[in-house]
């Protein structure tokens, strides 16, 4: 699938309006997302993939970084040790400013950097990168090692100064800001 493909469905795609839902706050969900995206339920993975992008669709983030699963009628709190998403997936069409990044997240759901779509990185305690990309509503996806390195390989063979890429018109460096 090509990203005019990509940005075609996501032009389609009719989420939740879970922004415009305020019920009253219900306590804890008992759900966690861990690091590597698996989402949990007392203390068990999901096993459903459908049911996983299901509640992904109404997961929102709260004005104090805290996240909730929000319909018209409860609000649950949901732990998430890192980012709600993970890039797994990178497409990459063009060249130096007419470039395009699109990535499919763990939950199948795809996202095309750009001005709306910020990428970003920063540097973990350890010292190591830690990107993510926006996806939406202050929700976003850390992106894989493996994707990000697709994404060095592709900066270091254009040369740009610092190392980043362009995206829908739009430079992002790759230089990490500390956490």
């Amino acid at each position: 699938m090509g990203l005019a493909d990509v940005a075609r469905l996501l032009a389609e795609r009719k989420l939740p309006p879970v922004d415009k839902w305020n019920p009253t706050h219900c306590g804890p969900s008992d759900m966690r997302i861990a690091r590597d995206g698996t989402w949990f339920h007392t203390g068990t993975p999901i096993g459903r993939p459908a049911l996983v992008k299901l509640f992904s669709t109404i997961l929102r983030r709260e004005p104090d970084g805290s996240f909730v699963l929000v319909t018209p009628v409860e609000k649950l709190d949901i732990e998430v040790e890192d980012a709600p998403f993970v890039a797994v997936e990178l497409t990459s069409e063009g060249e130096g400013t007419s470039r395009r990044l699109g990535f499919r997240l763990n939950t199948d759901d795809y996202v095309i950097a750009g001005p709306g779509n910020i990428l970003r990185v920063e540097t973990a305690p350890d010292g190591t990168p830690r990107p993510y990309i926006h996806v939406r509503a202050g929700l976003e996806a850390l992106i894989n090692r493996a994707v990000f390195y697709e994404m060095v390989e592709l900066a270091l063979n254009e040369g740009a100064s610092p190392p980043g890429l362009w995206s829908e018109g739009c430079f992002f460096a790759f230089a990490p800001a500390p956490l």
